[in-house]
């Protein structure tokens, strides 16, 4: 029997940075129009998809030229809401999809976001996950007091010591801890409801968690560090990991990285998968989807509405860059700057060379193919498009699966999804044909 993917959509940019204006997604409505987010749940748990995901941030980027100017006037990763609210809604329109959002531990508190997402996973009847990031956008950061951004390696210490934190308050209150008694008027057995006394680097927090144990009893933990540093954390915190890396190279590399890593917190490599962010355009024949894909390149003008959006999610001004420069040594500084280290830039020198020689003009026109995937962008037929994926899945040790992330056009993209290319996988018996658990947890084969 063939190892079986699991699939997420990633709907974090579906109105952002001039997609809501292409061909095939909605007129008429807006974002945060909350039938769309119904609409687009009810579609992909047609697809039996395990999640949705919500990436998030909480600045209106304004690294480029100290501004939020070119971000506001071209919608580049704004305007962004706090995702909470829509959940139970896409959860009472559905019974089986999985609903993942997305906090900062550089910013929240651990006891905040347990109790929150401990609710969610009430109200969706055990269907919530948990993306936690560092972030290394500055505008968010300002938004929480940080004139710079923490240190890189710190950013990670605070995150392992933040879900410590949340699993220890998970398990604060035992599964079985409530009785409800009527005749005698006992609600808990208080031998079953611990303090955790936590006293660490970062957090301060007695506990027990005020709530009842939720059905997962945990949310599904995914975390999505590509740095020596932020994969070491993965091992530490994550169920799965999320990564964007889209050179075949780099993901065999990051496997083999997390594997060593899952080995070493004494962890199972077999039970942690990666779930490949990819963009696709899945069309009946290869032509409209090679023409689809080209018109990605309209969605944003060049200039200024893509410097915004690189140096948002660099961390780095890139309207201070010389007229030459190498990308190595760009990437020195950025890094210098307690910026993300394998970010555009890093990723870029991977396939270009480290030493090579651009000019300001030359990045911001591949920053252009980035800052609308369009060199992550897998455009063809079902059939081209299930090969592809394939050929990743069996590369990197068949564990895992795909995130379907930004996509050109919503409801357009996500439907041929659901409708061309799942029919596709199932027929190779890569996916499943209806949803085999309750909570999300179980439907993604994870233990408790």
């Amino acid at each position: 029997m063939k190892a079986r993917m699991h699939l997420a959509f990633d709907i974090s940019f579906t109105h952002l940075d001039g997609r809501w204006r292409t061909p095939g997604s909605w007129t008429g409505r807006t974002y945060p129009n909350t039938d769309i987010f119904e609409e687009v749940a009810r579609a992909a748990e047609r697809g039996c998809i395990d999640m949705i995901f919500f990436g998030d941030g909480t600045g209106i980027p304004n690294t480029w030229e100290g501004s939020e100017k070119a971000a506001a006037r071209w919608g580049i990763q704004w305007p962004r809401h706090d995702v909470s609210p829509w959940i139970p809604l896409m959860a009472r329109a559905t019974k089986h999809i999985g609903f993942c959002l997305t906090y900062a531990s550089t910013f929240m508190h651990p006891f905040y976001v347990a109790r929150l997402l401990n609710s969610l996973d009430h109200v969706t009847d055990g269907r919530i996950a948990f993306n936690v990031i560092t972030s290394t956008r500055r505008a968010d950061a300002a938004n929480y007091g940080f004139d710079e951004l923490m240190e890189h390696g710190s950013r990670y210490d605070r995150m392992e010591e933040f879900v410590d934190v949340c699993k220890a308050l998970w398990a604060s209150v035992e599964p079985d801890a409530f009785l409800w008694d009527r005749e005698t008027g006992v609600v808990a057995d208080p031998d079953k409801v611990q303090p955790i006394n936590h006293a660490g680097k970062f957090f301060k927090v007695r506990g027990p968690l005020n709530a009842v144990p939720s059905p997962q009893g945990r949310p599904v933990l995914l975390q999505a560090g590509a740095s020596g540093r932020g994969i070491k954390a993965s091992a530490h915190v994550a169920d799965h990991v999320f990564a964007s890396s889209h050179a075949m190279n780099i993901r065999i590399k990051h496997r083999a990285e997390l594997d060593a890593a899952l080995v070493a917190e004494g962890r199972d490599p077999a039970e942690v998968g990666i779930l490949w962010g990819v963009q696709l355009v899945v069309a009946e024949s290869e032509q409209e989807a090679i023409a689809r894909k080209e018109n990605i390149l309209q969605m944003v003008p060049r200039g200024e509405a893509v410097g915004a959006y690189l140096s948002h999610n660099a961390g780095y001004d890139f309207s201070k860059l010389p007229a030459r420069f190498t990308l190595n040594d760009l990437n020195a500084e950025i890094a210098a700057s307690n910026a993300s280290p394998v970010g555009f830039v890093h990723q870029l020198a991977n396939e270009i060379g480290g030493n090579t020689e651009i000019t300001r003009e030359e990045l911001l026109e591949h920053g252009l193919r980035s800052a609308t995937s369009y060199n992550r962008t897998v455009a063809g037929t079902p059939a081209q498009v299930a090969d592809h994926l394939e050929e990743i899945f069996e590369a990197t040790g068949s564990r895992g699966g795909f995130m379907f992330s930004h996509p050109v056009s919503t409801p357009r993209d996500l439907l041929s999804v659901v409708d061309f290319l799942v029919p596709e996988l199932r027929r190779r018996g890569r996916f499943r044909t209806e949803y085999e658990g309750k909570t999300l947890r179980e439907n993604m084969a994870l233990d408790r």
